[in-house]
């Protein structure tokens, strides 16, 4: 098996093992745990491997640091592993895994709108065509589910979710120009650190619930969560994306809604109407456009 096979067997089991951590958020909640215990337990689990790597595995910084730099890590750390991991667990609250996935996945687009308003890069008309096409599909799935349940409901969680997205989204985009300064294993781990402590202080001020008093299955989703859709599918990712490049990875990408939908039908029993099925193909669709567009680019 050549290291192109590989990366991409490597880089298809890390966007299944990020997707199923919806589905167990959602098994982990049927046992009364809230959004932001489980977040912390998740935080708390992943701490000693992200620990471990920062103390014996870093390579040195692939540029010099300073504390601009590192004020910058702690603001997207902040965003991207804390704000927007804690608005999308609310946000599991309130809607179906598969409808989270479908939302989230619409980052790429999130990132071209931001790179516009804030560094003024221009929009391609095939960029346009696909933001148009994948929120097409956003609207045509969630008025589906509008008809069918809780409309409240629906756009709290819905909104909370596409919340999510957004602060991800700029932190992918601050991570662009930081990682070539940090280096990848070292901006993430420090980044997971940070959010980590945030989780911590915000869990120390806000919840009373005593961290010690859930049910067994809460702690094993807790660990799965921390082992498997967070330390060993970011590392699957970043060493996919080492070798096959960010744009073919981002085709790989398009798995990631689908292997949620089918692992929530299997283990939630979550239903998707026809309709919402042709939304989500309609949202894959737009994000394979820019994945498949930016291949061509740097090529």
């Amino acid at each position: 098996m050549n290291k192109k096979t590989s990366a991409i067997i490597m880089g298809i089991l890390g966007v299944i093992l990020f997707s199923a951590k919806a589905v167990m958020v959602k098994l982990a909640y049927q046992y009364e745990v809230d959004a932001l215990s489980l977040l912390l337990l998740r935080m708390i689990f992943s701490l000693p491997f992200y620990l471990i790597i920062v103390l014996f595995f870093l390579p040195k910084p692939e540029a010099p640091l300073n504390k601009r730099d590192y004020m910058w890590l702690v603001v997207f750390g902040f965003l991207g592993y804390y704000v927007s991991s804690y608005l999308d667990f609310l946000g599991l609250v309130y809607i179906k895994a598969s409808l989270e996935r479908i939302i989230l996945f619409i980052y790429p687009t999130l990132i071209l709108i931001i790179s516009r308003v804030f560094f003024k890069k221009k929009i391609q008309a095939w960029q346009i065509l696909a933001i148009a096409v994948t929120y097409i599909g956003i609207v045509i799935t969630f008025w589906q589910e509008l008809s069918i349940s809780q409309g409240d409901t629906v756009l709290i969680g819905g909104g909370l979710i596409f919340a999510a997205a957004i602060t991800y989204a700029t932190y992918l985009v601050g991570s662009g120009w930081l990682i070539p300064k940090f280096g990848s294993v070292r901006f993430t781990a420090y980044a997971m650190l940070i959010a980590c402590t945030f989780v911590i202080l915000h869990h120390l001020i806000q919840n009373e619930n005593d961290l010690f008093a859930f049910q067994k299955e809460v702690y094993f989703y807790g660990l799965a969560m921390a082992v498997f859709a967070t330390v060993f599918a970011s590392f699957l990712v970043s060493e996919s994306i080492k070798h096959i490049g960010a744009p073919n990875f981002g085709i790989i990408g398009s798995l990631g809604p689908i292997s949620t939908i089918i692992m929530a039908k299997v283990f939630l029993d979550e239903k998707m109407t026809t309709v919402q099925i042709f939304g989500t193909l309609i949202v894959i669709s737009g994000v394979f456009i820019l994945a498949k567009q930016k291949e061509r680019i740097s090529n």
